[in-house]
């Protein structure tokens, strides 16, 4: 559709205009209670909420004027999707990854979930394995389970020594030989281990899944968080497979990034035109085809120069708190073995020394500290929590020291 004329459009990549400095708008304290946000309403007033992960952080500026701006038109009916909506992911996926999309690859939807389950039921049969690392995003076996396929778990190499985890591939081709999986759900950066794959894994498993005729469903919402130490930019794995000659399709979106997941927006990315048509057919059949009318809007404000700024200087509030963070508990429990965050915004802390019950941990640790962290069995491996640092340092610095009170 074209905007009307009474309103005035997100201003273009080359119109931003840059902001000096908002790190005290991420210091600034958020109220969250009381406006129905299912990470602090759902929790007891004292309790500090560490575990859906989102952000504390109001959006970016240039986003809220662009929804102030369509507010004040007053009109809320039945809307389209704008050509605008494309071009903006085709200039940020070039300008930020170097990844050229064309137009027709792009599909809309209403969040990534959605868009993982749609793409499932598309190009899966009923009983097909879908393979994915464990641990994983836990949204994933559901998608799984709920399209009636076979989930394949593949548990990723975790070392307490070098803090990361590793894909030990002569395995990963083992169990894709013995599971015959139809379609691989990958996720990079990884949630919740924080690893951002390196171009020679991301090749590997792309000539893997070539040669085992295994599809790859990518998640990449996470993509814009890579700690600015890592010395390697993330990559997105469409140009790779492309060049392998591996079968692909990404799911992506910026709600991560801008902290919009309200507003339920996503875009899938597929070469395959037969694909297309049947991703198509089950966003149908799902009942998620429709986006309302903030969402495309918040996109096409949040992929400009000036929501690249923002977001430059959210990265480096974001990653500043992760190192307050493990440096608060690595001077508690030296030993204690912290995975090494290259990419999301989540905290992978192996605490299986202090209980072999992650479960009844996170539990104490809600019921006696007041602090609500996600144990690891949530996403498929036991020994573990997740701890969300996308909130203010000092909230941060608060809930180190309750989950170090609730280790000792």
């Amino acid at each position: 559709m074209k905007i009307s004329s009474q309103l005035r459009p997100a201003p273009s990549p080359q119109e931003g205009v840059m902001v000096d400095s908002l790190s005290s708008l991420f210091d600034k304290p958020v109220h969250r209670r009381g406006t129905n946000c299912a990470k602090w309403d759902e929790a007891e007033e004292d309790v500090l909420p560490l575990w859906v992960a989102d952000m504390d952080f109001e959006t970016a500026p240039c986003i809220v004027e662009a929804l102030r701006r369509r507010v004040e038109h007053g009109v809320f009916g039945y809307t389209l999707v704008p050509e605008t909506f494309y071009e903006r992911i085709i200039w940020w996926n070039r300008h930020r990854h170097g990844w050229d999309i064309r137009r027709e690859w792009i599909q809309y939807t209403s969040g990534v979930v959605p868009a993982i389950s749609a793409i499932i039921k598309a190009l899966c049969q009923p009983d097909d394995g879908v393979l994915t690392f464990t641990p994983a995003y836990n949204c994933f076996f559901s998608s799984i389970r709920n399209n009636r396929c076979r989930l394949v778990n593949f548990p990723l190499t975790w070392s307490p020594t070098d803090e990361r985890c590793t894909i030990d591939f002569e395995a990963l081709e083992r169990i894709i030989i013995l599971e015959r999986p139809h379609l691989f759900l990958l996720c990079n950066p990884h949630n919740p281990s924080g690893r951002v794959w390196t171009a020679d894994e991301l090749s590997r498993i792309a000539h893997l899944c070539r040669q085992h005729n295994v599809i790859v469903l990518v998640d990449e919402i996470h993509c814009e968080f890579v700690h600015p130490g890592l010395g390697r930019p993330f990559l997105p794995f469409a140009p790779i497979a492309q060049e392998v000659g591996c079968q692909w399709v990404v799911a992506n979106a910026p709600n991560k990034a801008f902290n919009t997941a309200g507003l339920q927006i996503s875009y899938i990315v597929c070469p395959d035109e037969d694909f297309r048509r049947r991703i198509d057919r089950a966003i149908n059949d799902n009942e998620v085809c429709d986006v309302n009318v903030f969402s495309f809007l918040a996109l096409q404000a949040a992929y400009t120069t000036e929501g690249e700024e923002w977001l430059r200087q959210l990265i480096a509030y974001i990653y500043d708190g992760y190192h307050r963070f493990r440096q608060a508990m690595k001077t508690a429990f030296p030993q204690m073995p912290i995975a090494h965050l290259e990419g999301t915004y989540l905290a992978w802390l192996d605490v299986s020394s202090f209980s072999a019950d992650t479960q009844s941990l996170a539990q104490n640790l809600l019921q006696e500290q007041r602090l609500w962290v996600n144990p690891g069995d949530l996403y498929g491996t036991t020994g573990f929590l997740r701890v969300n640092l996308a909130t203010q340092h000092a909230r941060l610095d608060e809930a180190a020291n309750r989950l170090i009170e609730g280790l000792l």
